[in-house]
């Protein structure tokens, strides 16, 4: 109360230079008629003030102080009702068919309420833009693509007017409000510490197995969708609720190794963003798994005589320097794990097979590849053999289609020999 005595004294004292009115009552008051009742500012009159000052003259700060609103106060309920009018826009945007004028005028609204926003937005709103959060890596997203769906509230992110962020890891997508509420890790952990397919289609356990609950945020759920529809995942067979299964269509590992079938099924949120980042990853030795996978699909049985072949080939480019100069052995950068071994494939790799787009591309670099040995470099064509038994005809090099090589001493010598 002190200080609101003070503060209705020092405005009495000095008066609005833009109010006449008050002025001309100041001067008609006497000294004895100050006593006023000093909790009440004087009030502006209701006719438009006129722009002349008094004889006091007066500082503008003070003036500015006396008939300006708190800088604060207008902030707080210009921004409430820009943000009205925003969901306003928004509910008329989805509403609206596309294309339709009515939508484009709410559209052009729309970013003029945006940029209005952000003119009044406090600046200590202002978000980061990196945020670590259960080993989610969070960048602050610039695009205003309002195409993107929120992983966590399952709505629509509106990049105009919202703010939201992108796990570089999982690519996670959220709004900026929704980070604090985020429960689940980020799946990249997983596929760095436990990098391991499910090899067994769709294991289906029941219901009962999980408590009638969602397998990932444990909300409940059942066959009947009271209170939530119970969707299974093809690749993990549990179940989950619709804010984690989404009907995703992904190629399931076990199916493409055991049936050789590639068509997509529906999994979890989860599971497709690990079939996502385990796709490119040589975990899949066919050998071990399915061993008569290769007898029986032709295709992998000419991937295989391709990549032998280059491993063959492998210690010629390693030991040439015009080889190393040109980098050859980059031909591969995307499939590394070619010229390792001839055992490991990846998802990838099989559905690049299905398609038969593995094939002619590892036909051109194996072709380069015998090209720079047998005709471009006389280094590598010193190091060809002749045949050990007749010691006649061409010089030969072990990955020719019609030489073979002995286990033991590396030998070469005509097959039909």
């Amino acid at each position: 109360m002190e200080y609101d005595e003070k503060l209705a004294r020092f405005r009495q004292a000095h008066l609005n230079p833009f109010n006449k009115q008050l002025s001309e009552q100041r001067h008609e008051q006497g000294p004895g008629e100050e006593a006023l009742d000093l909790k009440v500012p004087p009030e502006l009159p209701p006719a438009e003030p006129e722009l002349r000052c008094t004889e006091c003259v007066m500082d503008l700060g003070l003036s500015e102080d006396h008939f300006s609103r708190p800088v604060g106060l207008f902030l707080a309920s210009d921004v409430q009702q820009l943000r009205q009018a925003i969901e306003e826009c928004k509910q008329v945007i989805l509403e609206l068919p596309e294309q339709s004028e009515k939508q484009k005028d709410a559209v052009v609204r729309l970013i003029h309420l945006r940029l209005k926003l952000q003119e009044l937005k406090d600046p200590n709103e202002d978000e980061p833009n990196i945020r670590v959060l259960l080993e989610h890596r969070f960048y602050k997203e610039k695009s205003k693509s309002v195409k993107q769906t929120c992983d966590k509230c399952n709505t629509i992110i509106w990049g105009l007017i919202q703010t939201w962020y992108t796990c570089t890891g999982c690519y996670y997508r959220c709004h900026s409000k929704c980070l604090n509420l985020i429960s689940k890790p980020c799946v990249r952990s997983k596929v760095s510490h436990q990098a391991e397919y499910e090899l067994n289609i769709c294991p289906e356990t029941g219901l009962d197995s999980q408590d009638y609950r969602c397998a990932e945020c444990r909300a409940p759920i059942s066959l009947r969708g009271v209170p939530s529809e119970a969707r299974q995942c093809d690749y993990t067979g549990q179940y989950y609720c619709s804010h984690c299964h989404w009907n995703d269509l992904a190629v399931i590992p076990a199916r493409v190794i055991h049936n050789w079938d590639f068509e997509p099924r529906k999994v979890s949120r989860c599971s497709m963003r690990y079939l996502a980042l385990m796709v490119t990853r040589p975990d899949l030795r066919l050998t071990e798994i399915n061993h008569l996978l290769i007898n029986y699909v032709e295709e992998l049985l000419e991937i295989r005589k391709l990549r032998q072949d280059i491993l063959l080939m492998k210690p010629y480019f390693i030991t040439c320097k015009e080889a190393m100069e040109s980098r050859l052995l980059l031909q591969l950068q995307d499939r590394q794990h070619f010229v390792e071994n001839d055992e490991m494939y990846s998802v990838q790799d099989l559905v690049d097979v299905h398609v038969g787009r593995l094939s002619c591309s590892l036909t051109e670099i194996h072709t380069l590849f015998a090209k720079h040995i047998k005709l471009d470099c006389e280094r590598c064509q010193a190091k060809g053999f002749v045949c050990e038994l007749c010691r006649e005809g061409d010089v030969l090099f072990p990955f020719d289609s019609h030489t073979s090589v002995c286990t033991d001493c590396s030998a070469v010598f005509h097959r039909w020999v």
